[in-house]
C-alpha cells in the first residue's frame, strides 16, 4: 500500500506539472492567439488546425508519436541526448513537453476568441494615438481580453491535472518523478485499491472543483 508521503509527492508533482505547463502556454498561447485572431496570412487554417489537433486527437495516439519522436534512439531524440544531455522520455521534462502540446489548443482558443471579439475601433482608436503595436497589445487589449486569458489558464491547468494518455506515454510511472495523479488512479483501480483510488479522485475534484467556484464567483462580482 503506497505511504501518505507517496501520496503527497504524487500530488506535489501533479500540481507541478500542471502549473509549469500553464505558465509555459500563457507565454505561448497570449502572442499565437494574438496571430490568429488578426493574421490574414493563407497558411493561417493550417496553423489553427495544427494547434487545434490534441482537442480531437486521442491522447494516446499523441503519446505515441511523442514518444518515437524524442525515443533516444530516433534521431531528435538522440540530437537532445548528446548535444543538451535532455532525455524528454520517462522523464519530468518530457511530462512536461507533452502537456505543453497537448494543452495549447485549450489556451489558445479562448484568448483568440478573446482578440477576435474585440472591436476594430479600439485597436484603430490606439494607433492613432500613436501607439505602438506592442504597446497597444500589452495596454489596450490584452486588459480587455483578462476574462479570456483567465479562462484559458483555468482550463489547460485542470485539464492538464486530469489528463492521462499522453502523460502515460511520454512519461510512463516512475515513482516519485513522474507517477501523476490521474496515472495514480489507474494504477490502484487496477489493484483493486479502491480506497487510495478515491483518495487521489476526491482531491483532485475538490481542488479544481474550489477553483472554478472560485473563478466564477469573482467574475460574477466584477459584473455587478
Amino acid at each position: 500500500m503506497e505511504s501518505l508521503e507517496g501520496f503527497f509527492l504524487t500530488m506535489f508533482l501533479t500540481f507541478k506539472v500542471a502549473l509549469i505547463t500553464t505558465l509555459i502556454l500563457i507565454v505561448i498561447g497570449i502572442p499565437l492567439g494574438y496571430f490568429l485572431a488578426f493574421t490574414k496570412s493563407r497558411f493561417a487554417p493550417l496553423l489553427e488546425t495544427i494547434v487545434s489537433m490534441p482537442i480531437v486527437l486521442p491522447p494516446s495516439v499523441l503519446g505515441f508519436y511523442l514518444l518515437i519522436f524524442f525515443s533516444p534512439q530516433n534521431i531528435v531524440g538522440k540530437f537532445l541526448l548528446e548535444t543538451f544531455n535532455l532525455k524528454l522520455v520517462f522523464s519530468f521534462e518530457g511530462l512536461i513537453v507533452g502537456s505543453v502540446i497537448f494543452s495549447l489548443p485549450f489556451m489558445v482558443s479562448p484568448i483568440q476568441a478573446g482578440f477576435s471579439a474585440l472591436p476594430k475601433s479600439l485597436f484603430e482608436a490606439a494607433l492613432t494615438l500613436g501607439k505602438s503595436r506592442l504597446s497597444i497589445l500589452c495596454f489596450v487589449l490584452l486588459p480587455n481580453i483578462a476574462r479570456s486569458i483567465l479562462a484559458g489558464i483555468i482550463v489547460t491547468f485542470a485539464h492538464t491535472i486530469g489528463e492521462f494518455g499522453v502523460v502515460m506515454m511520454i512519461g510512463g510511472n516512475i515513482e516519485g518523478q513522474t507517477r501523476l495523479a490521474s496515472i495514480a488512479i489507474y494504477d490502484e483501480v487496477e489493484s483493486l485499491n479502491y480506497t487510495l483510488a478515491h483518495k487521489y479522485a476526491l482531491t483532485l475534484f475538490l481542488i479544481t472543483f474550489a477553483i472554478l467556484l472560485l473563478t466564477f464567483y469573482l467574475n460574477k462580482k466584477k459584473t455587478q
